[in-house]
């Protein structure tokens, strides 16, 4: 098994000071940035906008992975491009039609994810599959950080996994919600590829972020690729 790739997500960061926050988890072996966009709507929190992202996109030096919970989703997918994402996940439910949304994302040149909710079933993904680069399984209801893992999403992980081998294509597996040392197993055994993690990598500061780290890739063993 490898170790997975690891995606802090800067909801769990200290907002005073984000682009330090960014810079001290990509030198503790970070391979993504996850940024959570909520509009107070679609999801029951307000976070940031794409100014903020323009913002933070200098400082990022990896994968800047934007995770989009807001709805409508389409007028803001070039905004959020032109701030610097480089991949750009939306839910299935943020607009009346996925296929054109995931046409938008690739369109702009951003690699094209679809998170899927608790609730989402996974036979959303199946007439869509040509257009996604990244599927995201939401472990916790998307709104908050620091949720407790729900274990039946791991069925739902196992799922996508047998759908994306079957693809024949490079579609990465995010898992986000819930994730620490302790669950982190179980999401890899079930096809997981990435985590994001906020709480387990930003717990302790800038001192523990390196051990934070290295104890959610020892969940698996050599290095993802995307």
């Amino acid at each position: 098994m490898s170790p997975p790739l690891i995606a802090p997500s800067i909801l769990a960061a200290d907002f005073a000071r984000l682009g330090d926050e960014i810079a001290a988890v990509e030198t503790a072996g970070a391979d993504m940035i996850h940024v959570d966009v909520m509009d107070g709507h679609f999801v029951p929190n307000l976070t940031i906008g794409p100014a903020v992202v323009k913002a933070l996109r200098p400082h990022v030096k990896t994968i800047l992975d934007v995770h989009l919970m807001i709805a409508p989703v389409d007028p803001f997918i070039g905004a959020f491009r032109d701030a610097g994402a480089d991949i750009l996940t939306v839910h299935p439910e943020a607009g009346p039609h996925i296929h054109r949304t995931l046409q938008a994302i690739r369109a702009c040149g951003a690699k094209a994810g679809v998170s899927l909710n608790p609730g989402t079933p996974v036979e959303v993904l199946e007439p869509v599959m040509d257009l996604v680069d990244l599927v995201l399984v939401m472990s916790v209801n998307p709104g908050f950080g620091g949720q407790a893992f729900i274990d039946s999403q791991l069925r739902k992980i196992e799922q996508v996994r047998r759908r994306i081998d079957a693809s024949g294509r490079n579609i990465l597996l995010e898992v986000d919600g819930g994730v620490t040392d302790k669950t982190a197993p179980a999401c890899l055994a079930a096809g997981a590829q990435a985590l994001v993690a906020g709480t387990a990598v930003f717990k302790g500061g800038p001192a523990a972020y390196a051990d934070n780290i290295k104890a959610l890739k020892r969940a698996g063993g050599g290095q993802g690729a995307f």
